[in-house]
C-alpha cells in the first residue's frame, strides 16, 4: 500500500522559514516524479514544485522560484519542500504526491498525502 506522509507544517511569521517533508513508503519511487502542491480555502490544487527520483530534475511554480526549493533524499525515501521568506499568500495546505512524469498538472499524479498546514501570519 502507497503511502506518502507530510511533515512540518505549522505557524509561521511573514519572513520565515519551514522545511516540509514527505516520507514516501509501500512502492518502488525510482521512476517516478514528487510533486508539491497546495489548496487555500476556496482556491483551486496549485502547484508549487516537483522533482524526479532518479536524476532529480526539478521545477517550480513562478510564485515561489527563489524562495522555494524542493531537493530528496533517495536512502530515506523522503522528499523536502525548503520554503523561504514566506509570505502570508503562502498559507495553505500543502500536498506531497507521486506520478509517472513531472509535471505542474495535479491529475498527473496518482498518490497524494494527506496534507500538512502552513499558516504564515503578517
Amino acid at each position: 500500500q502507497v503511502q506518502l506522509v507530510e511533515s512540518g507544517g505549522g505557524l509561521v511569521q511573514a519572513g520565515g522559514s519551514l522545511r516540509l517533508s514527505c516520507a514516501a513508503s509501500g512502492r518502488t519511487f525510482r521512476n517516478y516524479a514528487m510533486g508539491w502542491f497546495r489548496q487555500a480555502p476556496g482556491k483551486e490544487r496549485e502547484f508549487v514544485a516537483a522533482i524526479t527520483w532518479s536524476v532529480g530534475v526539478t521545477s517550480h511554480a513562478d510564485s515561489v522560484k527563489g524562495r522555494f526549493t524542493i531537493s530528496r533524499d533517495n536512502a530515506k525515501n523522503t522528499v523536502y519542500l525548503r520554503m523561504n521568506s514566506l509570505k502570508p499568500e503562502d498559507t495553505a495546505v500543502y500536498y506531497c504526491a507521486a506520478g509517472e512524469k513531472l509535471s505542474s498538472w495535479y491529475g498527473g499524479y496518482d498518490y497524494w498525502g494527506q496534507g500538512t498546514q502552513v499558516t504564515v501570519s503578517s
